[in-house]
């Protein structure tokens, strides 16, 4: 049986790709389209893995991060980071502040699809 996955991803067709390849991998897939969202949804649903874009309108994915680590029952969430390419510095700030694992943008679909697998089983590769 397919687990929860949130998506917080403010690029509507990354989003619906994302949405489309965890889907087919037998998942149940929700959207927030920016960070106030994501938190109200994470919140809400309490997904098995949140995949979060770190430049989100409302609120940045390192603020996200920083919530959901910080309240009791998000500290485990698995989270897997997307961030730019070139970005040392962005990850090295998602690490400190306890991401399990990123994806750089532009990605390859099926390393989204197999990192969000690892996450989910347990996994982390940071």
């Amino acid at each position: 049986m397919g687990k929860r996955v949130l998506i917080a991803e403010d690029e509507r067709n990354i989003a619906e790709s994302l949405r489309f390849l965890l889907t087919r991998a037998g998942h149940e897939v929700s959207l927030a389209l920016d960070g106030a969202e994501a938190l109200v949804m994470v919140r809400r649903m309490q997904p098995d893995a949140l995949v979060l874009d770190l430049m989100l309108p409302k609120v940045s994915g390192f603020d996200i991060l920083k919530q959901l680590r910080a309240e009791e029952e998000t500290r485990t969430l698995p989270i897997l980071m997307l961030t730019a390419k070139g970005q040392a510095n962005d990850r090295q700030t998602a690490q400190d502040l306890g991401v399990d694992a990123f994806v750089t943008k532009p990605f390859a679909n099926d390393e989204v699809v197999a990192a969000v697998e690892r996450l989910l089983n347990g996994a982390a590769h940071g």
